[in-house]
């Protein structure tokens, strides 16, 4: 049987991040049902559509999933499990805030099958978890961190940020050797760098109209700067040399986890695996068509599952996606497996990329067992955004 990744899109936060640009708001208790039955709903109407597919991986994400009751999430599983194939080693994970957990929340995720956690910690600077909107602090992070290591969770992901307002190299590393400091130490790392988004707060106090990396100013408070360039590089930097030593190996560009940790769900995104989603706004992949659900929530509610931005891959498309989601891979990709998919010789223009940043050192070439692979550099990484985009065009 062909295996299926499944995204359920919980909406809800208890206050949305300065910086935050997902599909994501505050709701009443009345609004958390609805969207509930309407999921639910969802869940019971695509499932027969999905009959010779086996789920291997489900990720809750949001939002904040864990703001919700966590029967909702019992509920849910309950539901997905009753109307798709679930496979017995399934890879079920949520998201959550350390804001939002209590023992007895852990307690029925872990019997509803949750057997994968990510914690949103970003920094263990309570100042700069101010700057950010985050509604907990460090210590609060650490009180909840306790409570799902005794709840028996053993595949915990941390997720961190850097380029973050009034961040230092010296505050970062403070924040990994907290991190690294916690008894046991997650599972998995992600390690994002800040990207100023349109239409968030932090986009009218630094993005274009606000002087880019100028201080920014609000009516109320002055923000500190952001880190520059060259600082937010070094943070990169010392993100993979410390978490080496401690036997986290970086297995995607923002991604780092301990042997057989990788996150199966999203290596399915960078491998161009299929995935189906479920809930508002929430995006799908099948059969080389990309498409995504309504994100207007009053639709939604009235089952309006309907397919939006509907997308089905051309070949150029689909090779394009091939190199510029494998090469956030840090195996890269091989041209044989490129061969094999797509039934024709690797593309000359693809190579004249190649060898150009070859050249540079920011592509290298490695003869493996399987065939030739292709990756980036560690100094091509720092540049990624700028080489991945040249493989848009048409071969």
């Amino acid at each position: 049987m062909p295996d299926l990744g499944i995204y359920i899109h919980i909406p809800f936060c208890v206050r949305k991040c300065s910086y935050c640009d997902f599909l994501s708001f505050s709701a009443g208790e009345e609004t958390g049902k609805d969207y509930l039955d309407a999921l639910i709903c969802e869940i019971r109407e695509k499932g027969p559509q999905y009959r010779g597919y086996i789920i291997t991986s489900v990720f809750i994400g949001g939002g904040t999933p864990s703001s919700v009751p966590s029967g909702h999430i019992t509920k849910i599983l309950r539901t997905v499990r009753e109307n798709f194939e679930v496979s017995e080693d399934c890879e079920i994970s949520m998201e959550s805030n350390p804001g939002t957990l209590t023992e007895e929340k852990l307690k029925e995720y872990k019997k509803a099958g949750i057997n994968r956690l990510s914690m949103g910690l970003q920094s263990a600077s309570d100042r700069e978890l101010s700057w950010l909107g985050r509604i907990h602090t460090f210590a609060g992070f650490l009180a909840s961190y306790d409570l799902v290591i005794k709840s028996g969770f053993k595949n915990v992901n941390i997720d961190l940020m850097y380029g973050i307002p009034g961040q230092t190299k010296a505050s970062w590393e403070k924040t990994l050797r907290e991190v690294l400091g916690l008894n046991p130490r997650p599972t998995h790392i992600s390690a994002y760098s800040l990207i100023v988004e349109e239409g968030t707060p932090f986009y009218e106090i630094y993005g274009e109209a606000a002087g880019g990396r100028e201080n920014g100013k609000d009516p109320e408070r002055q923000y500190p700067p952001l880190p520059s360039e060259e600082e937010e590089r070094n943070m990169d930097k010392i993100t993979e040399d410390i978490l080496s030593k401690y036997g986290y190996h970086r297995y995607e560009i923002s991604n780092y986890a301990k042997k057989g940790f990788e996150c199966r769900h999203n290596l399915r995104y960078w491998k161009r695996g299929e995935y189906l989603g479920l809930g508002l706004g929430a995006a799908s992949f099948t059969d080389n068509i990309r498409y995504r659900n309504t994100d207007d929530l009053s639709v939604y509610l009235r089952r309006g599952f309907r397919k939006e931005d509907y997308q089905v891959l051309s070949e150029r498309e689909q090779m394009e996606e091939f190199m510029f989601l494998g090469l956030r891979l840090t195996e890269g990709i091989l041209t044989d497996e490129f061969e094999r998919v797509f039934r024709k010789p690797f593309p000359k223009r693809y190579w004249d990329v190649i060898y150009r940043y070859e050249n540079l050192c920011f592509i290298e070439l490695e003869d493996s067992p399987e065939g030739l692979r292709v990756r980036l550099t560690p100094k091509g990484r720092d540049i990624s955004n700028r080489i991945l985009s040249e493989f848009l065009f048409d071969p």
